[in-house]
């Protein structure tokens, strides 16, 4: 039993699952402080203040809290725009440079006589 338990945790999907998760953890950490340190002050320059968590009001004894929605809403604007600005541009930007003319190999023969035909046309002029 404990060879098949040795087995199961040292599984190649194990470790990179790990891996992947404290990736994934110093990753998050890293995103919010650039969100809690830069972007959260340029929202305090705005509106004057950073956290709108005292914002609340009352009926029958029961406290809404909309300031703190109104400040996790700030933040997932905030932090999907600095990953997409971030990460996924700058990934888009490498495959696109990765990325061999193989894929023009995988064009339908209908477009890439579309291509030859704009080409002699080109050429004739």
């Amino acid at each position: 039993m404990l060879q098949e338990f040795k087995d199961f945790v040292l599984r190649g999907n194990i470790v990179e699952l790990a891996v992947a998760f404290v990736m994934g953890l110093a990753f998050a950490a890293v995103v919010n402080s650039l969100v809690e340190n830069l972007v959260m002050p340029i929202v305090a320059m705005i509106f004057g203040e950073p956290d709108f968590r005292g914002l609340t009001f009352t009926i029958n004894d029961s406290v809404f809290r909309y300031g703190s929605f109104i400040t996790d809403a700030i933040q997932f604007v905030a932090i999907a725009a600095a990953v997409f600005v971030f990460i996924v541009k700058p990934m888009h930007a490498v495959m696109r440079r990765l990325t061999h003319p193989a894929e023009e190999e995988g064009m339908p023969d209908e477009e890439r006589r579309h291509q030859e035909l704009l080409a002699a046309l080109r050429a004739g002029r």
